[in-house]
């Protein structure tokens, strides 16, 4: 009986062995060779004529493929073109495109993508005079949702570029106003039907960006971090941090996609910025001051479609420079003679030099205006305003008061006054001008605006 029992067992044991291995075949077969008789790629034809139905643009796909683990669909060579009111190139272009789709939907024949992730992305947005963007679909104004496939719940990025420019008035490509590298983000809630519906009022996603580097105008910036807000025509990011200039920027960047001309608006923070580094990006301005500058900036202003698409540009704050020199101020004759009067720190050697500059600037109409200029040398204080221009001229236009702050002895305050000084407090002051460009600045006397005489 128990030999019996024994058997039955064993055969049980047996079954269930050859049952398991069965299983384990067949999902092999699932997974590893039922993709290979299903060729999604015969379906390349419909799927690329469906998108450029609903999108307005010409698409490419390079290959299809399945997966099963999880379900997905792999696109290779994706890319979409622009339309003829722009100039011939892709508004987007992905190496590898995998979507992955909801199995249970998939039975009910609904097609649902709960995640996507693009492999090197490289996004073209360019912005017409008339209005539009060429990622937006104008039809889809009336068509209603575009993709039915409702929001996705997770969009990854991962090595992607941006390049976003504006065309000129005569439709002529115009300069790139921003560009990104070295792009990686995660997006949740992405509806890819708002995003190109320009009439769509929804918040189409938001998430985290991180950039190797930007560049936005002429300035630059590396290792940025932010969180991202796709809105109705417009793009938040908020809590931005990057690396700039040997130094570190962090605040927010709002830009505006509505109506004929883009716009945006910034408020900043600086910290550490080495003015050599910074000035070298400028032009002329390179090798102009050195030092370290740290402040708040607010700025704003609509992206012209011109060969100058900032000139427009307009903002206010506040900026310090610390420990540095202005190597190029080139003194006349008199101001040489005052300024040696100053035999206390590098000043005696070097006039050129100063421990700290506090100002406030106001952008408006190209051109910085400082109401309130407050410089600390070594042994010299300067109180003044004016303004430069950033239109190209570089001119600038800037007079106030130096003091000498130590007092001088009776035969060197009769010299310095022969040399065009006046005697307030015991201290040696006068009068200054600053004139000539960024490049080449002058230093010379001004005209004596004080109530007392000498």
């Amino acid at each position: 009986m128990e030999s019996e029992l024994d058997n039955a067992m064993a055969i049980h044991r047996t079954t269930a062995l050859i049952v398991g291995v069965t299983g384990v075949i067949v999902l092999a077969a699932l997974i590893f060779v039922v993709p290979a008789f299903i060729n999604v790629d015969r379906y390349r034809p419909q799927l690329i004529a469906y998108l450029q139905q609903k999108t307005g643009k010409q698409i490419e796909i390079g290959r299809l493929a399945l997966s099963l683990t999880p379900l997905s669909i792999q696109i290779d060579g994706f890319g979409a073109k622009n339309s003829s009111l722009f100039p011939p190139g892709y508004i987007v272009k992905v190496a590898k495109i995998d979507a992955a789709l909801d199995a249970a939907a998939l039975l009910h024949r609904q097609v649902i993508v709960t995640s996507l992730v693009l492999d090197n992305p490289v996004i073209h947005l360019i912005s017409d005079p008339d209005g539009p963007w060429n990622f937006e679909n104008p039809q889809s104004k009336t068509s209603g949702n575009i993709f039915p496939l409702g929001a996705i719940a997770l969009v990854q990025i991962k090595g992607g570029k941006v390049i976003a420019s504006s065309l000129l008035a005569s439709d002529a490509p115009g300069p790139t106003l921003l560009e990104a590298d070295d792009i990686s983000s995660e997006l949740t809630h992405v509806d890819l039907g708002a995003i190109l519906n320009p009439s769509s009022s929804s918040v189409d996603g938001q998430g985290t960006l991180k950039a190797g580097r930007l560049r936005f105008g002429a300035v630059h910036a590396t290792n940025v971090n932010a969180k991202l807000r796709l809105e109705a025509r417009q793009v938040i990011f908020n809590n931005v941090r990057a690396e700039m200039y040997g130094g570190s920027v962090n605040g927010e960047l709002v830009f505006k996609l509505s109506g004929k001309t883009p716009s945006f608006a910034t408020s900043a923070q600086v910290h550490g910025f080495d003015m050599a580094h910074l000035l070298a990006a400028f032009g002329n301005a390179r090798g102009t001051m050195t030092g370290k500058m740290a402040g708040d900036l607010t700025l704003s202003g609509e992206v012209e479609h011109s060969s100058h698409p900032l000139a427009g540009l307009r903002g206010v704050g506040h900026v310090m420079v610390r420990n540095g020199q202005v190597p190029s101020l080139a003194l006349n004759e008199n101001l040489m003679k005052l300024m040696h009067f100053n035999d206390l720190g590098p000043a005696k050697a070097d006039p050129s030099s100063f421990n700290l500059i506090s100002t406030d600037l106001q952008l408006a109409n190209l051109r910085i205006v400082s109401t309130k200029i407050d410089i600390d040398g070594y042994g010299v204080d300067i109180d003044g305003s004016g303004s430069v221009s950033v239109s190209g001229s570089d001119q600038l236009d800037y007079s106030g008061v130096a003091q000498i702050t130590t007092k001088q002895g009776f035969f060197t305050n009769t010299f310095a006054r022969l040399s065009g000084a006046t005697l307030v407090d015991g201290k040696l002051t006068f009068p200054f001008r600053i004139g000539g460009t960024i490049e080449n600045p002058t230093f010379s006397k001004g005209e004596h605006h004080f109530g007392e005489s000498p």
